[in-house]
């Protein structure tokens, strides 16, 4: 199941409160930027005007005193008369505005010289900083509030924009190629996703189409080969019980009844691999390996050379859950192959717990041909065959679940194990 952080209603929730975020930050940063110097210009007109009010108070009464309040202090330094009351950082202070910190307490100072007099005006900036970081709490918590928000609002859309592909996507899961009544684009609007489900739709026809075309074929496949087979092999059995058949004649049937199984039991794997594999599909519950063994070793015996042994080995005796025709394709191919392709030594047969091993002493593959076996249609230098065999067993070992590892040595033999997946 796909998880809700990685589901697109997320993605798009996330995005959206990501925007808030940004324009919520940009917002804030600007508002205190404008704060902070509309503060600064507030101080300084504050200033100028203190200045302007103590030099025209001075020049209607040179014994006006400066302005002494809690945010505004004053200073007037007349040269040749003590400054004990000005701190000495003023006096070093040049005309303009200026910021400094005294006693711990910031200000924004103003320095201004009128003939011989100095006058300096302080502003105490505490109670303007302590409003800015008041006003800049609650800028932060205005973006929070702005990103949750965002969020909320960027879930409850993004669920409206998603609820059509949540619907499409529900649809599309449920359908089944037999079903012709279901029909996925069926209340959707001409939009995108509109489009996209009548797509979904029109490759649900095809399949549908397909898949009677399918059916139709397999069910003539079935019938045009096998009642032909089962002719041919009722007519090999009808012969066998003939007696006035010479040897070579009663060898000759018998091949060809080994044909007429063989082409029998293939039709019937390639059948059943037609079909769907469905984790429901009723299986033979107790498929004995080492009987599949022996008819596998009893049906090819006639392949092995006069030279050749053959050596079985039956350490354990394990039954699977599959069908007993397509685990005796699997075994017949393998045991096959080493029948046909050694001329002479020795071919050891061993079945375990989960495990039968194929041993031969023969030709070997090539190195460059070992990871080609499986593939369809693929002939070793050495092959005589069509090149479905291993194809087949590889398309069956997908089937269960099972594993096949060959491993070959040019001239030496060939060694090959099937790994059997659930066994008992």
């Amino acid at each position: 199941m796909t998880s809700v952080h990685h589901s697109l209603r997320f993605r798009l929730a996330s995005t959206f409160a990501w925007f808030g975020a940004l324009v919520s930050l940009l917002l804030s940063l600007g508002l205190s930027f404008a704060t902070h110097n509309l503060g600064e210009r507030l101080m300084d007109e504050t200033l100028r005007a203190e200045i302007e009010d103590t030099i025209s108070r001075r020049l209607r009464n040179p014994d006006s005193l400066p302005p002494a309040t809690i945010s505004v202090r004053g200073y007037v330094h007349v040269p040749g008369r003590s400054a004990e009351d000005m701190p000495p950082e003023l006096l070093r202070l040049n005309p303009g505005k200026h910021q400094l910190t005294l006693g711990n307490i910031p200000y924004r100072v103003a320095v201004v010289d009128q003939g011989d007099k100095r006058y300096v005006m302080l502003f105490n900036e505490m109670r303007q900083r302590q409003r800015e970081e008041q006003f800049l709490f609650v800028l932060i918590a205005g973006a929070l509030i702005m990103t949750l928000v965002s969020a909320a609002i960027g879930w409850w859309l993004a669920g409206r924009v998603v609820a059509p592909v949540t619907e499409l996507a529900r649809r599309v899961s449920k359908a089944s190629p037999e079903d012709e009544v279901l029909d996925v684009a069926k209340g959707f609007y001409n939009d995108e996703i509109g489009k996209l489900a009548r797509v979904f739709g029109a490759y649900l026809k095809r399949m549908r189409a397909f898949i009677d075309r399918e059916r139709a074929f397999t069910a003539d496949v079935s019938h045009e080969l096998r009642t032909p087979l089962s002719i041919i092999q009722g007519a090999v059995e009808l012969m066998e019980d003939d007696d006035r058949l010479d040897e070579k004649q009663q060898k000759r049937i018998a091949r060809v009844g080994r044909a007429a199984r063989q082409m029998i039991d293939l039709t019937s794997a390639l059948l059943m691999m037609a079909r769907e594999n469905t984790p429901d599909e009723p299986v033979e519950p107790d498929c004995d390996v080492c009987d599949v063994v022996r008819d596998a070793v009893a049906t090819h015996r006639h392949l092995v050379s006069a030279k050749t042994k053959v050596e079985l080995a039956y350490c354990s005796h394990p039954r699977i859950a599959a069908e007993r025709t397509l685990l005796g394709i699997v075994v017949a191919n393998l045991i096959r192959n080493a029948f046909a392709y050694t001329e002479s030594g020795t071919v050891a047969i061993v079945v375990d717990d989960n495990c039968l091993t194929v041993t031969d002493t023969g030709r070997g593959i090539h190195e460059e041909e070992i990871g080609k076996v499986f593939q369809r249609h693929f002939k070793g230098s050495t092959s005589t065959g069509a090149g479905i065999g291993l194809s087949l067993v590889k398309r069956i070992c997908d089937r269960y679940g099972w594993e096949t590892v060959i491993e070959s040595t040019e001239g030496r033999g060939t060694t090959a194990q099937l790994f059997f997946a659930g066994y008992s």
